[in-house]
């Protein structure tokens, strides 16, 4: 087997809102195997922070300002990146929230901006995308779902719901355009160590274990909560010449959650 498969020289690839944690890490994975690194965020103060995070770790990415929710400005984006960089050959489609809030305490207004940046953003982004990859004869779409992709939990509604669609999504960019030599795929973590999920892993008064952390560990079979390195193997299998007969498919790297039906009490 040709390891040279694995390589990303030459790529353009740009992860979107990827100015810290997962999507970062997925950035300093492609960069390490030869990618051209772009990224997007919402506002000057943001671009600043990953320009900083990225020449920290000597990666030399070109980062722009784009609301990935609104249509005009992603053409805008698309025709910048092509204009100063070149046209895009992966997409990962990171940029993303969640709101924890029970569904019954949830406005209509808060649901609908979670599927907003979610799920409506990915559609936005990969559509002025996919024209690029089409007259280039391949691409790389990688969608970041989660493991709410298949599975419920309470005060995740507006999320759980965003994540399934998007594996959907997933799935019909893989039917509409598998044959333009374009493959989209998704990566579904678990509960990554990141500073959205900090919360859930503080320490409480007494010292002991944040009950959602003690959870978490006990149905995770590897008995601990992921890294964004982690997901840096996976992200890059996927946007290589490496995963090319590999089309519609999520990767789950969650430790084993979703094989696992937890301890006897």
């Amino acid at each position: 087997m040709d390891m040279n498969a694995f390589r990303l020289d030459g790529k353009v690839a740009l992860i979107t809102g990827a100015v810290y944690g997962i999507g970062f890490a997925i950035a300093e994975a492609f960069a390490a195997a030869g990618a051209t690194i772009v990224f997007n965020c919402l506002d000057q103060k943001s671009l600043d922070m990953g320009l900083a995070n990225y020449e920290e770790k000597g990666i030399k990415a070109h980062g722009y300002i784009a609301d990935v929710t609104e249509e005009e400005q992603v053409k805008d984006l698309a025709e910048k990146i092509a204009k100063d960089v070149g046209t895009v050959d992966i997409l990962v489609n990171n940029a993303g929230i969640i709101k924890r809030i029970p569904m019954l305490e949830m406005s209509a207004e808060d649901f609908r901006k979670v599927v907003d940046v979610d799920l409506n953003a990915c559609f936005i982004t990969s559509k002025a995308f996919l024209p690029g990859m089409i007259a280039k004869g391949h691409g790389k779409i990688i969608n970041i779902c989660s493991m709410m992709s298949e599975l419920g939990r309470e005060t995740v509604a507006g999320y759980a719901a965003a994540k399934g669609g998007l594996k959907m999504l997933t799935k019909n960019i893989c039917s509409e355009f598998g044959e333009h030599n374009i493959q989209c795929n998704g990566i579904g973590p678990g509960y990554i160590a990141t500073p959205q999920t900090a919360p859930l892993r503080e320490r409480q008064p007494d010292g002991s274990r944040h009950p959602f952390d003690q959870f978490i560990v006990a149905k995770t079979p590897a008995a601990r909560w992921g890294t964004p390195e982690d997901l840096m193997g996976p992200a890059v299998f996927l946007a290589s010449d490496a995963s090319n007969f590999v089309n519609g498919h999520i990767l789950y790297v969650d430790g084993g959650i979703l094989a696992y039906i937890g301890k006897q009490p």
